[in-house]
């Protein structure tokens, strides 16, 4: 696709532009394939490197951890430092950590280069929609977009799967090597198509806020991950919790205060924005904590053979993405009101289906459960995202598209560790076989998932169509 043939000129001139998008496509896949393919990983991973349930689940939590944290950062790193060095960083990264984390020989050095690889996350992802706004003409970013928002649904669609083949056929060690792989690819064509599109400026760096930031996400996902191994009520859980809390509250106070805020909260201030927003968080954490349950489920509770798990766990994700991209252009149609009721109502079903799972739940029950499941939640989030971004205008529009994929990743660790400690209470609870007993924590786990899903309609009920900016 080059720009002089195209009727309309991109802003900034690259001659290929496809081939200058490639690697950032590549890097998003996998930034965002490895959000869920761990999970199919994690009960091998507890055996390999001798950890419990509270410790392994940092491997996921604190990756999204770090890509919360990084991705307020990225408009001000690209005017810090050119998009090609930012994204061949990035890329590079998440090579690094991949590395790192395959030749670890225990859980720290795995969580370490699991985070490093969280840093390139951050960095690619906002980079790959800001980049494609410049290189690609108006007239073709609609397309664009759709392509980039499908390389997105996908990835963590099919990682399930693509990890329980690799598993099938090596080790969990196999899974960082072929991220590694894929991104040394996406570095090579980087390194001769990238181009640079933002302009230094070397604004000054507010740093208090960016402390502020850290202290008060790690607080409150450290609080909820450490619940599950010590209670809700111990001075650890308790001290992260209000640490988390004073922070964030302290973060936001500033971030209104500020005239060039790293977050811009005055997007809150738009009803239609809060509303969408809320039930796009929401969904999320309710997508994170099942697709974190389940594949658990089937391998420990069900004893389900973990190459077996990734195809069971295929029809639900493929349905996932199908849904995400219709559920995109049902908005045009129907507004967000209704798919996003219809949606949560949906999900609670297959929500409520997963909770009845048992020892001898037939496999074609649980495959319907979670297809149910990813019909809902998908038909509600596309719809409510785009009601979120519709209600801001101009430069407003970019700040609530960075507010809602920071969040995304903060509560979508939350959902999962809050996940963790129902799933650690519900074993604990009962007496019997290993599998009994890990299936009893999967329904504490589903309760949460459940919750979730009867809030997001109650809050459904008050949506608007009106579409419009709101003050």
């Amino acid at each position: 696709m080059d720009n002089t043939q195209s009727g309309m000129k991109a802003r900034i001139d690259v001659q290929w532009p496809c081939l200058a998008i490639l690697p950032l496509m590549f890097g998003v896949f996998v930034g965002m394939f490895s959000e869920t393919s761990l999970n199919i990983a994690l009960p091998q991973l507890m055996k390999a490197l001798q950890v419990g349930q509270s410790s392994i689940q940092w491997l996921v939590t604190g990756y999204m951890l770090v890509i919360g944290i990084v991705l307020p950062l990225s408009s001000l790193l690209t005017k810090w430092f050119t998009t090609k060095k930012l994204v061949l960083f990035g890329i590079g990264a998440f090579i690094i950590g991949s590395l790192i984390s395959g030749f670890g020989n225990n859980f720290s050095i795995v969580l370490v280069g699991r985070m490093i690889q969280g840093i390139g996350t951050g960095i690619i992802l906002t980079l790959m929609f800001t980049i494609a706004m410049l290189i690609f003409p108006p007239n073709k970013l609609g397309t664009v977009n759709g392509v980039l928002a499908l390389v997105i649904m996908f990835a963590p669609a099919i990682g399930p799967t693509l990890t329980s083949l690799i598993l099938a056929a090596g080790s969990w060690r196999d899974i960082f090597f072929t991220f590694a792989l894929i991104l040394v690819i996406a570095f090579v064509i980087g390194l001769f198509t990238l181009t640079n599109v933002g302009q230094i400026t070397k604004p000054k760096v507010d740093w208090l806020s960016i402390v502020l930031s850290i202290i008060a996400f790690s607080g409150l996902i450290a609080g909820a991950s450490f619940a599950s191994e010590m209670g809700w009520l111990s001075v650890p859980v308790l001290a992260s919790l209000i640490v988390g809390i004073s922070a964030l509250v302290f973060y936001v106070r500033r971030q209104l205060k500020l005239n060039v805020p790293v977050l811009n909260m005055r997007v809150f201030r738009h009803r239609n924005f809060t509303l969408g927003a809320i039930l796009v968080m929401i969904d999320f954490g309710i997508i994170l904590s099942a697709m974190y349950l389940l594949p658990q489920y089937l391998q420990n509770g069900l004893l389900v053979a973990v190459a077996l798990t990734g195809i069971i766990m295929l029809p639900g994700g493929v349905i996932n993405a199908a849904t995400s991209a219709l559920a995109g252009r049902m908005y045009d149609s129907f507004g967000a009101k209704w798919p996003a009721r219809i949606g949560f109502a949906v999900a609670f079903v297959g929500a409520v289906m997963l909770a009845l799972v048992t020892t001898h739940s037939a496999i074609w029950y649980v495959i319907l459960a979670h297809i149910i499941l990813m019909i809902g939640a998908p038909l509600a989030m596309s719809p409510s995202q785009t009601s979120a971004l519709n209600s801001l205008k101009g430069l407003e529009s970019a700040d609530g598209s960075a507010i809602l994929n920071t969040m995304q990743q903060i509560v979508g660790a939350l959902a999962t560790a809050l996940a963790t400690s129902f799933l650690t209470v519900g074993r604990n609870a009962v007496t019997g076989s290993a599998a009994f007993k890990f299936t009893n924590g999967v329904h504490y786990g589903m309760y949460f998932t459940i919750a979730l899903t009867v809030i997001g309609f109650i809050v459904a009920l008050f949506v608007k169509d009106d579409g419009k900016y709101t003050d």
